[in-house]
């Protein structure tokens, strides 16, 4: 017998589960041992989260013989996907995807003294500190950009500020030769991939990347803070690993792109690597960089040489996505909710958080409760790579997942600070912000923990007179009053959104300036870090672990989707205004009339379907409630077990009135049937109006992508564009007829759309004249 455990009782069970207590030994289990992306210490991680699974959804473990281990693309794997909706218990497996990765083999960094010998050279690893529980680790992970190229190379030095695409643009308009020089670039502002990608078109033979202490404002060694592991400033040999992927151009396994990297899997010469060797700094080492040209010369080069030695091993190297399921009465609508595995406290933390939402719904499901709608739930590898495991899967099922999936929950770093980030599509907006709402704040009960965004640190002495650029702390302003940004790209939930048209959001604590200095992609960022700054307490990484539980259990357990086409909507017209204020200021003035009156269209369809929704929420639940209250005794089948059946079995012609509401064998009345398949009928609507801004074709120039209403900026890296096409065509191009051309084409699909939401649909979701 199916439980009635379901809303408000549901959602208590499971908020009772996440505690600090738990969240702190997961994370210090976690931390213990390196996990990095194809490594043996990686599959070990995996087989962690299948045995979590295993032990909290009820999962019957299996030997060290039979573990449901799959090389991605065999009959097994396909089937643990594509049979999701046959499955009437838990079920968990791993896939195994074979993508190029690659690991350092040596680096050097030299000043080259006249005589050509060595004056300097860096110490480029990072260095165990006492009193850091991990910073063991620096010897197991070396300090290296992944996908930088190979080369052993020599040049100038030239400083290049954030070695933006604009950066470049600037000095060579001042009469800058960048051609075989090594540019001197700070972190921060744009992703490392474009920087590279900047420095290579402009001629450089290499590039340094170094953090900058004076990017998080006043809270430096210089006033008085120490360094950490003795305080909260940034430790002078910190440095910022990362890979230096062109992410404009395609995220994933650089050898296969828009399809999964199986064993056997047919490889293409990579398009989004570095032709230029790169390497990461630490301050200690820019420092003395800085020091040959004059911190404030601005294009000026070195007069000596330096040399940039960098060699890696690439190959082909197995990584291991770790599924859950947790079957629905809905077999044909799936809340999906993902984290990535490997990394430090990025993402440690999330993982953490998503430990404890697997926790609370073990609770729930050891309580007789069954989801509306099935739940996924993903541990994916390889994200430091480039979004490797996530992409990989996505691709492998792409037709699944537009078919199936309704909203796509992401996970990355669940706090590195106290400031409360939540970014997403319009149409979860409403959704995630109410339920921050509805949720206490970790540690002052008195306000939310939506009042969080508003958090700023415990240095709140910190004079901040200069603003870098603090991760995720960027003050933009609001779209339509609800707090919640556009997605651009930078964590797993990319080729669910860009590429499937899938709703997804993402969300995490973030630090601020008045935070202690979070230790990006460095062996600094360790556990204890996590437990003396990040979250002493653990209360964030409970207060995530509640937010991202509760929206996915109103996700899957509402009759009508909590999806917000008219939010949407709504934001169209203020993207475009953008686009009409950018071609102001350039002195450009394309027709975008077309596009403007779409958007009006799709605003109106977007308020009938509202009322639309309204209504048939109200007619299921009437007669919901009359086939209930019929049912004689204790009821033996919840009543949205009956999704799924055929309308037929309810048909009776010899049915007449005034017969009760319930048909033969206690099946509920013809009438409840058809509410129950206008209910369909408009989910159907919702969970495909993102799909509805996804080209087949994609974008003009990166094919991959295919949402033409917002992309990760072609020179931003992971920060959102809207309408995309159409601003590049005016930003960089400054084409006004590429911009018609760009805004003709999301008229289409806008139209299109709002024809789709008023048409009625066949079975099969298609729209019907």
């Amino acid at each position: 017998m199916l439980s009635s455990l379901r809303g408000e009782d549901a959602e208590r069970v499971f908020l009772s589960v996440p505690k600090e207590e738990s969240a702190l030994q997961a994370s210090r289990a976690y931390a213990a041992k390196p996990h990095l992306a194809g490594t043996p210490g990686d599959y070990e991680s995996a087989l962690v989260q299948l045995k979590l699974y295993q032990e909290q959804f009820g999962i019957t473990p299996t030997d060290a013989i039979s573990l449901p281990v799959f090389d991605a693309g065999t009959p097994e794997s396909r089937a643990a996907t594509l049979n999701i909706s046959s499955l009437t218990e838990p079920a968990a497996w791993i896939d195994t995807y074979y993508p190029l990765l690659d690991t350092p083999l040596e680096h050097k960094l030299e000043i080259i003294a006249d005589d050509g010998s060595v004056e300097w050279s860096a110490d480029l690893e990072e260095k165990a500190e006492e009193g850091d529980d991990t910073s063991k680790l620096a010897s197991y992970v070396g300090a290296w950009h992944a996908f930088s190229k190979t080369g052993d190379v020599k040049g100038k030095l030239i400083y290049v500020s954030y070695g933006r695409k604009a950066d470049f643009d600037r000095l060579v308009s001042h009469g800058v030769d960048f051609t075989g020089t090594i540019a001197l670039a700070r972190a921060g502002h744009v992703l490392r991939g474009l920087k590279v990608q900047a420095a290579q078109e402009v001629g450089c033979v290499g590039i340094l990347i170094y953090t900058d202490p004076s990017e998080y404002g006043n809270l430096v060694e210089e006033n008085g803070y120490k360094a950490w592991p003795e305080g909260p400033a940034l430790n002078p040999h910190s440095v910022e690993r990362g890979n230096v992927q062109f992410p404009s151009v395609y995220p994933g396994d650089p050898t296969t792109p828009g399809y999964p990297a199986y064993k056997n899997a047919t490889r293409q010469i990579p398009k989004n690597l570095a032709s230029i060797p790169s390497l990461p700094l630490s301050w200690s080492n820019a420092k003395r960089l800085l020091a040959e040209i004059g911190p404030h010369n601005r294009g000026e080069k070195s007069k000596k040489d330096i040399r940039l030695l960098n060699n890696v091993d690439a190959k082909i190297t197995p990584i291991w996505n770790t599924m859950a399921v947790i079957p629905g009465q809905i077999k044909g609508e799936v809340v999906m909710m993902g984290n990535h595995r490997d990394g430090a406290g990025d993402p440690t933390s999330g993982t953490v958080s998503l430990h404890e939402v697997v926790r609370g719904l073990g609770e729930l499901l050891k309580q007789g409760w069954k989801p509306v709608r099935t739940i996924v739930i993903a541990s994916w590898d390889a994200e430091e790579y480039g979004l490797i495991g996530s992409t990989e899967w996505g691709e492998d099922f792409e037709d699944w997942i537009k078919d199936n999936v309704v909203a796509y929950l992401n996970l990355d770093m669940a706090t590195a600070g106290s400031y409360l980030r939540l970014i997403g599509s319009p149409t979860l907006a409403h959704l995630l912000r109410k339920t921050a709402e509805d949720l206490a704040h970790p540690t002052d009960p008195s306000r939310t923990l939506w009042d969080a965004r508003n958090d700023q640190g415990p240095f709140t002495e910190v004079r901040v007179d200069f603003k870098g650029d603090i991760r995720g702390w960027k003050r933009e302003e609001e779209t339509v009053g609800t707090g919640i940004k556009p997605l651009g790209s930078g964590s797993d939930y990319t080729v669910f959104l860009q590429r499937c048209g899938v709703a997804s959001l993402d969300l995490g604590f973030r630090g601020t300036y008045y935070d202690a200095i979070h230790h990006y992609h460095s062996v600094y960022d360790s556990q204890r870090w996590q437990e003396v700054y990040g979250d002493p307490g653990f209360h964030r990484h409970v207060a995530i672990a509640k937010l991202l539980g509760l929206v996915t259990l109103r996700l899957a357990d509402a009759i009508v989707l909590p999806l917000n086409t008219t939010q949407y909507s709504l934001e169209l017209g203020e993207y475009l205004d953008k686009v009409d204020s950018l071609g102001s200021s350039l002195n450009l003035d394309p027709d975008l009339s077309d596009l403007r009156e779409a958007i009006y269209e799709l605003q109106a369809a977007s308020a009938e379907l509202d009322e639309e929704k309204d209504s048939v929420e109200q007619d299921f639940s009437h007669e919901l409630e009359i086939w209930r209250s019929s049912v004689e005794g204790s009821i033996q089948r919840d009543a949205y077990a009956w999704a799924e059946q055929p309308l037929s079995i309810a048909s009776d012609e010899n049915m007449t009135e005034p017969q009760s509401a319930l048909g033969s064998n206690n099946t509920p009345h013809p009438q409840f049937f058809a509410a129950l398949q206008r209910v369909k009928e408009v989910n159907k609507k919702l969970a495909d109006f993102e799909q509805g801004f996804i080209s087949p074709e994609g974008m003009t120039t990166r094919e991959w992508y295919k949402h033409l209403i917002v992309s990760p900026g072609k020179w931003l890296g992971y920060g959102a564009t809207t309408f995309p096409g159409l601003t590049e065509a005016l930003r960089y191009d400054q084409d006004v007829a590429l911009a018609e051309y760009e805004a003709s084409r999301a008229t289409a699909l806008i139209t299109k759309l709002a024809a789709s939401i008023t048409g009625s649909l066949d079975e099969r979701g298609q729209e019907t004249p």
